[in-house]
C-alpha cells in the first residue's frame, strides 16, 4: 500500500479509501443493495489487513447504520489511532430552521450523533456533505471551528460543492483565524470529468486534497458492457447520475475494457489507474474482497501518456448531475 498526506493536514493516507457506503441496513435508507452487519466487517478487516487506513462514511448513508457499522469493525480489528475516519453531516432541515435551531447547535447535534454511532471520541476528517444555500457559510466555518477545539473533530472538508464555494469558504475562514478544508470528496471519474474545469486546478494550486466519490462510476468503469450486477439493476440514484450520458459514455467504457485486454488486468484496475494520476485518494465502494483487490493493484498499474490521451480523448461535457444538478434552497 502507497500512502499520502492528505491535502495541508498531517494526516497520512492510503491512496485507496474505502467508501462505506455499501454497508448497512438495507431496509434503511435509499440503497436496497447494502451488505449486514458480519458481511460487511470482513470487508472492512479484508480492507485494513491489506494497508487501507482512510474509511469514509456518512450520517445519511441507511440512516447512520453505515457509521454503526464501521465504528463496530473498527473497534474489533484495528487501533483507533491507526486509521483515519472520515464521516460527513448534511445542512439543516427545513424544520430544524423553522425551529431556530442555529448552525452551530445542527453541527454539534449531527457530530455527537455520529461519534454516538461510531463508538468514538473523535473523528479525522468531518465533511459538509454538500453545500448549504440555507446558511452563510460563515456560520458554518465557525460552527467547525469550535468542535476542532474541543477536539471532536481534526480537519474538515467538503463535498459536493464549486470551485467558488470552497475558495471562498477558505478566504474567510483564512481572515477569521479558522481551519480551512482540507480536501474535496466530489464526483469524478473516467465518464464524469467536470471537476477538471475549475475544482482540480484550485486544488491542485492550494494543496487541496481531491478523493472523489463514485470513482467507478457506480460500478459501471468495473464491468464488461451488458454485463450486471445487483447494484447496477437497483441502483436507481446511479442510473439516474449516468442513463443520460450511457451513449457517450460506452465509448471510453469500451476503451477502458480493450486496454484492460491488452495489459491482462482487470477494468477496475485500468479506471482507477487513471483517476490515481489526477487525485490524492479515491473512495472505492467495495461489496465483495476481489473489489479491494482490484483497487490495491491499480496501484501497480503504470498508464503511459499515450494511454492515458487515449482513454480521455472521446470525454464529451456532461450535464451536472446527483447532488450538483441543482441548488438545495429551502
Amino acid at each position: 500500500m502507497e500512502y499520502m498526506k492528505l491535502g495541508n493536514s498531517n494526516l497520512n493516507v492510503s491512496r485507496v479509501c474505502l467508501g462505506c457506503m455499501g454497508f448497512g441496513e438495507a431496509q434503511k435508507g435509499m440503497h436496497s443493495w447494502t451488505l449486514p452487519y458480519e458481511e460487511s466487517k470482513e470487508i472492512i478487516k479484508y480492507a485494513l489487513d491489506n494497508g487501507i487506513n482512510f474509511f469514509d462514511t456518512a450520517m445519511g448513508y441507511q440512516e447512520g447504520t453505515s457509521e454503526i457499522f464501521l465504528g463496530k469493525a473498527i473497534k474489533e480489528y484495528a487501533k483507533r489511532e491507526d486509521v483515519v475516519i472520515a464521516t460527513k453531516f448534511i445542512p439543516r432541515t427545513k424544520a430544524e430552521i423553522e425551529q431556530n435551531i442555529s448552525c452551530k447547535e445542527h453541527i454539534e447535534n449531527c457530530l455527537n450523533n455520529s461519534l454516538k454511532r461510531l463508538d468514538m471520541d473523535y473523528v479525522d476528517l468531518y465533511i459538509l456533505h454538500m453545500w448549504d444555500y440555507n446558511t452563510p457559510i460563515e456560520e458554518i466555518m465557525e460552527g467547525l471551528h469550535e468542535v476542532i477545539q474541543k477536539k471532536k473533530v481534526r480537519y474538515i472538508g467538503i463535498s459536493n460543492c464549486y470551485g467558488w464555494q470552497i475558495a471562498k469558504a477558505n478566504e474567510i475562514a483564512k481572515a477569521k483565524g479558522w481551519e480551512q478544508f482540507v480536501s474535496v470528496q466530489g464526483h469524478y471519474n473516467l465518464i464524469f470529468r467536470e471537476e477538471e474545469r475549475e475544482m482540480v486546478p484550485y486544488c491542485m494550486e492550494e494543496n487541496i486534497a481531491l478523493t472523489p466519490y463514485s470513482a467507478l462510476a457506480s460500478g459501471r468503469l468495473s464491468k464488461h458492457p451488458g454485463e450486471e450486477s445487483k447494484r447496477l439493476k437497483e441502483d436507481t440514484y446511479a442510473k439516474g447520475k449516468y442513463d443520460a450520458s450511457y451513449d457517450d459514455d460506452i465509448a471510453i467504457i469500451k476503451r477502458v475494457e480493450e486496454l484492460a485486454d491488452k495489459k491482462g488486468v482487470s477494468m477496475t484496475e485500468i479506471s482507477l489507474a487513471w483517476l490515481l494520476t489526477k487525485v490524492t485518494s479515491p473512495v472505492v465502494g467495495a461489496t465483495k474482497k476481489h473489489h479491494i483487490d482490484g483497487a490495491i493493484n491499480s496501484m501497480k498499474v503504470n498508464l503511459t501518456d499515450e494511454e492515458i490521451k487515449y482513454l480521455e480523448k472521446l470525454y464529451k461535457p456532461h450535464s451536472l448531475v446527483g447532488v450538483m444538478a441543482k441548488k438545495r434552497s429551502i
